[in-house]
């Protein structure tokens, strides 16, 4: 009997460990989608901005924020379809190439497009804008896959 006891003890506690180390190998799905510090790796490119991924029901949503935190704007992407998300300061300027800005500016650009985020599927560009403004522009990523990570270092 107590040899019985035993061996499920000993079994319990090598079940126990073993799902316990399953538990750990799996980290937990990025939240925080508009959050200033969402609980998600920073993926950018840009030291000068912040870029999140979250993959939810198959659709990735890339957020950039500001050095600061700020939100600036969001996407959402699938089978190369976007959609500019209503988040961030210039939400109102993110383009897609299926959605132009939802304002009309008369600014101009005061320096070149700089990549803030990029995987096989989507680029996303900053672009500063004469009037203080930012433009973000969400595109089908042009990066070859077999040199294309997570994002560009």
């Amino acid at each position: 009997m107590l040899k019985a006891l035993s061996r499920r003890a000993c079994l319990f506690g090598v079940l126990a460990l073993a799902t316990s180390g399953a538990a750990f190998a799996d980290q937990p799905p990025a939240t925080g989608l508009g959050q200033s510090w969402p609980n998600a790796s920073d993926v950018s490119s840009n030291p000068n901005f912040h870029a999140y991924v979250f993959t939810i029901g198959g659709i990735q949503f890339v957020q950039i924020n500001d050095a600061n935190g700020n939100v600036l704007g969001a996407v959402g992407s699938a089978g190369g379809q976007f959609i500019t998300l209503p988040m961030g300061r210039f939400s109102q300027l993110v383009t897609t190439p299926q959605q132009g800005p939802a304002v009309v500016t008369t600014a101009t650009p005061t320096t070149a497009p700089a990549t803030v985020y990029q995987d096989t599927a989507t680029t996303v560009t900053a672009t500063p804008l004469s009037d203080g403004t930012l433009q973000l522009k969400a595109a089908a990523s042009t990066c070859n896959p077999e040199v294309c990570s997570t994002h560009i270092q």
